[in-house]
């Protein structure tokens, strides 16, 4: 399913996906949180909550915490991400640039300490490398996950594709629900995915919600980069660990599978 999101974000918080009618599957509620400089916003204590910083400058505060974060540019810079339980609330102060951030709630009753994830610890890997030509070279960034957040219901992280290039790639799917929010640079860029059987155009600002078994690999316009933000809600006695690649695909991110390309010269212009 694909939200579409023409403009700016409204000031203040935007839900863009609701625990409520047709997306109570998804189990989550996401949306932009953007604030003008000097603006402030409370989350309150309801709901685990994750609070992943996007743009400008902000100071985040909880109980018995503070950190002041700052980001230029989604596509060259990790994020910093405040995690939050149940019955912590978190406050927010923009700074003299204003802040954007990406907020996503759940239940979770379960209780752990708030902890803040500096950029700094954020794990970034490029995926692809070596296979396929590289024509799926890309950069995953992974916030946390079961082996640094194991009692949060959710698991939270950016990818960074390149210009023609794909992403989630091979194509997989898992059984636990997954929001992916795109930006591109520049901003008038485009791209692909096929949601199970059905395709949709990429643009700046969109939201794809993806259910229980939807393969949904990702492709780039040539001159574009893509960043997607990704959170995956863990299922009760179904925590999400690896993705369930489709069997057919998989042979090609062997180091040494067969890649064709045309003859010397043979039909390029």
């Amino acid at each position: 399913m694909q939200k579409r999101h023409e403009g700016g974000f409204r000031p203040g918080w935007e839900a863009l996906v609701e625990r409520k009618g047709p997306e109570a599957d998804m189990l989550m509620d996401f949306g932009v949180l953007s604030l003008g400089p000097g603006e402030s916003w409370d989350s309150g204590p309801a709901d685990e909550k994750a609070l992943l910083f996007m743009a400008g400058e902000a100071e985040l505060s909880w109980t018995g915490g503070s950190a002041k974060v700052s980001r230029k540019s989604l596509f060259d810079e990790s994020p910093a991400t405040l995690s939050l339980p149940e019955g912590e609330p978190a406050r927010v102060v923009a700074g003299p640039k204003g802040a954007e951030l990406c907020v996503t709630r759940t239940a979770n009753p379960k209780r752990f300490a708030p902890r803040f994830f500096p950029a700094s610890e954020c794990r970034s890997e490029a995926r692809g490398k070596g296979t396929m030509g590289e024509t799926s070279t890309r950069i995953v960034r992974t916030v946390f996950d079961d082996s640094n957040a194991k009692d949060s219901s959710l698991v939270i992280g950016e990818v960074v594709g390149m210009p023609g290039r794909w992403s989630s790639y091979p194509p997989h799917h898992h059984p636990q629900p997954e929001i992916y929010h795109y930006r591109f640079l520049p901003e008038k860029g485009f791209g692909l995915t096929a949601i199970g059987d059905t395709p949709y155009i990429l643009r700046h600002r969109d939201t794809i919600l993806i259910r229980e078994g939807q393969v949904h690999p990702q492709v780039t316009a040539p001159g574009y980069a893509i960043w997607y933000l990704w959170v995956i809600r863990h299922l009760e006695g179904r925590r999400y660990v690896t993705p369930i690649f489709v069997p057919e695909h998989l042979w090609v991110s062997e180091p040494n599978a067969p890649i064709w390309s045309p003859r010397s010269g043979e039909g390029v212009q």
